[in-house]
């Protein structure tokens, strides 16, 4: 790989335009190419970053040393994989794929090809910069909510793979322990995916994780109750504070660090610097993504047993 590295991104939605900019504006890597279906979508996220827009899968492999996938959730593996046998590390926006064996494909080949494969699992940044995940107590229970309004967005998978994978990534970051139990119900939308949903997850240990989303809500809320033997901490993630009553000091100024202030730009951060050596793995990386998504599956497979 040459010392600057060529950062390609293959979906110009929103977060396609996100993960561009990181490239365009981080240190050693430039935003070489923007990939989508519509070359005029491709061109207008890439050429004001200085990148091109493409149509061509192998073109634009050809022009890139490393791969975001910012595409509908239901291409990911798909694109991961492509990039994968071209020789590219590669960052998967969350989820890894929609099923663990696209997702254990994934990491199969990853490791054949010694490549570092990310997932976009940004919540856990944000836990590391309070200092959730120092915490040498194991949680009792976790409750979470999710709520934002009606979107378009990411209408090619359910809440439990939009929203709710978010805070089952996290319940497994603080959890020593295996999930054993999934129970749950939910609403189903005019278009048959889940758009409501609450999932109580039991831990072999006896930590309980209550998880609620909504794509269907009048505002967005995104909270998150944690239960330790001693004592309790309430994250807001929209206002960006929290409560904490336990004796663990954690860093209340964390929204104004780097990493609270942009949490996708210390995510693609943590990834470049695994690809390029200088971290030992990036901060989500695939076993954990498939981990979180076996137990998003779990819970969809709940709630339609519960119908």
């Amino acid at each position: 790989m040459s010392e600057t590295l060529r950062g390609g991104v293959i979906g110009a939605g929103v977060f396609g335009g996100y993960h561009a900019r990181q490239y365009a504006r981080l240190p050693g890597v430039v935003l070489s190419g923007v990939l989508d279906l519509h070359p005029d979508r491709a061109a207008a996220v890439a050429m004001p970053l200085g990148g091109r827009g493409f149509t061509d899968l192998a073109e634009f492999l050809d022009a890139v040393d490393v791969v975001t996938v910012a595409s509908p959730a239901t291409l990911h593996a798909e694109h991961a994989l492509a990039a994968l046998a071209a020789g590219k590390p590669v960052y998967i926006e969350k989820p890894i794929a929609t099923s663990i064996a696209d997702g254990e494909r994934v990491r199969e080949l990853a490791a054949a090809k010694g490549l570092i494969v990310a997932c976009g699992h940004q919540e856990r940044v944000q836990f590391r910069a309070m200092g959730l995940l120092d915490i040498p107590e194991q949680p009792l229970r976790l409750e979470a909510l999710r709520h934002g309004p009606p979107s378009d967005r990411s209408r090619d998978v359910s809440a439990i793979l939009d929203l709710m994978i978010h805070d089952i990534d996290l319940a497994l970051a603080l959890s020593a322990a295996d999930p054993v139990t999934a129970e749950g119900e939910g609403i189903l939308s005019s278009d048959g995916v889940w758009d409501t949903a609450r999932s109580e997850v039991s831990f072999a240990d006896g930590f309980t994780a209550i998880f609620d989303v909504s794509r269907q809500a009048p505002a967005r809320r995104r909270t998150m109750r944690i239960v330790y033997p001693s004592g309790e901490i309430d994250i807001d993630f929209v206002a960006r504070t929290f409560r904490n009553t336990t004796p663990f000091a954690l860093n209340t100024g964390y929204a104004e660090t780097p990493a609270g202030q942009d949490p996708l730009g210390a995510s693609v951060e943590g990834f470049l610097a695994a690809v390029r050596g200088e971290a030992p793995r990036p901060i989500v990386d695939a076993d954990e993504a498939i981990r979180a998504l076996d137990l998003a599956i779990a819970v969809e497979q709940a709630l339609a047993d519960h119908r």
